[in-house]
């Protein structure tokens, strides 16, 4: 199993995840593209700073009207700009925003944000994760002023900005291609952050409902170190906390905060690896949800798949079968992780017209996965390669969705670009995983 470990010992926060990403591998490249897809009006920049003595990654988000960051600060997109929406990443520097909030740009509400996720040409997986996140925020703003959720909305800066850091943060994840999110305890800052709404405590309001039940503590000087963005990513990934697991590192990297600390790096570790038993070793336990429905249009149950898809299940599928007096039934089979069981067993129940389910706990083993990139002669097509505990390649195939774009650009068959991808793979084409 790949493995993706958030060490948060200086909190988390959107351009902190996002230079990890980064750092990691993911070619800042796919971030420029995400960010041009969302046609907001924003873009990027990059480079590489000291925290604490450290080296690390700092991605900052610039959007029209908005000053550059400083060499040794980032820009804080938040205080300022909070009124009924997202608090935003801040980028762990807390200065006083240089909009005031008479020359602020128009709000954009929830439902336009989402409008502009499901619009843009991503992925379903990345539009689905981004999604929730930003359903997230906005069902925790409403509980916290006491406002209908489609009233929550956002300031114009402060919704482009961490509309590209939960965007960017999901297309980032998915080119990692990560099976299971696990995070450290969290370092939450302490001390007070200034708002439209006032003088808030560290963490935020919505920042603490946002991490429920997660492990948190507070360590170094005061500031804010989880931000109400960093939190809707760690929700959106559907991170489980637990100490850093027996895993081989294939890949590492660091995520700059905007505040440079002495003796106490603002830096987001980022470890991708693979547990021992993922290359044929000890087995894992998955849960199998099991349900049968008559009912429901097909239509019904394909959003059902997405939905239970989008909040962690490994793999939905729906099988034809026949029932009781002849009539004919839809099983459908989740597979989960055992601590999702509950979560998903709700959403079937809220989303479909079942009345009853069960599920049950196996033994899961799986051979070893990486993953590297092909260049075919219509452009990049990232390769599944699964290996065998001796290392020899096992299985390879290419991403579905890089040749269905491909594919569609350039009028080809879908098969074609499929083979050529292989033919290269095969001809030892491939370039560095990541």
């Amino acid at each position: 199993m790949r493995i993706g470990y958030l060490d948060c010992f200086s909190g988390i926060s959107g351009d902190m995840m996002l230079g990890a990403l980064v750092d990691a591998g993911v070619p800042f490249a796919h971030f420029e593209e995400t960010v041009a897809a969302l046609n907001v009006g924003a873009r990027l920049e990059m480079r590489q700073v000291s925290r604490g003595g450290i080296a690390g990654t700092k991605v900052d988000v610039i959007v029209p009207g908005q000053s550059a960051p400083s060499p040794t600060h980032s820009h804080s997109h938040a205080e300022a700009d909070h009124t009924h929406g997202t608090h935003s990443h801040g980028g762990h520097a807390h200065e006083p925003h240089s909009h005031s909030a008479s020359t602020l740009a128009p709000h954009r509400h929830l439902s336009s944000i989402l409008a502009i996720i499901h619009s843009a040409p991503l992925t379903e997986r990345v539009k689905s994760l981004s999604a929730r996140a930003f359903q997230l925020l906005g069902e925790v703003e409403a509980k916290i002023h006491s406002i209908p959720v489609e009233s929550v909305h956002f300031h114009e800066v402060g919704a482009v900005d961490t509309i590209v850091d939960i965007v960017c943060a999901a297309a980032g994840c998915e080119a990692l291609g990560v099976d299971r999110w696990l995070a450290s305890a969290l370092n939450v800052g302490s001390g007070t952050v200034v708002c439209q709404h006032g003088t808030l405590p560290v963490p935020a309001p919505a920042t603490l409902a946002l991490l429920a039940d997660a492990p948190i503590y507070a360590a170094g000087p005061p500031m804010e170190r989880v931000t109400p963005t960093g939190a809707a990513v760690l929700r959106m990934l559907e991170v489980c906390y637990e100490p850093l697991p027996a895993m081989r590192i294939k890949t590492s990297g660091y995520g700059a905060g905007g505040r440079d600390t002495p003796g106490e790096p603002n830096l987001l570790r980022l470890l991708i690896g693979e547990t021992e038993h993922a290359s044929g070793g000890e087995p894992d336990s998955i849960a199998i949800i099991e349900t049968v429905i008559d009912d429901s249009s097909p239509q019904l149950l394909g959003y059902v798949s997405e939905l239970l898809l989008a909040a962690g299940a490994w793999d939905v599928y729906r099988a034809a079968v026949q029932m009781k007096k002849g009539r004919t039934g839809v099983q459908l089979t989740v597979l989960c992780r055992t601590d999702l069981v509950a979560g998903l067993r709700d959403l079937i129940f809220r989303e479909t017209t079942t009345i009853g389910l069960h599920w049950r706990t196996e033994n899961k083993i799986a051979l070893a996965r990486e993953f590297a990139k092909v260049q075919t002669p219509w452009g990049e097509v990232q390769i599944k390669i699964a290996r065998w505990p001796s290392g020899q390649v096992a299985n390879a195939s290419p991403e579905y969705e890089d040749c269905r774009v491909i594919a569609a650009k350039h009028s080809l068959p879908l098969k074609q670009v499929m083979q050529e991808a292989m033919r290269i793979f095969a001809a030892g084409g491939a370039a560095k995983e990541l």
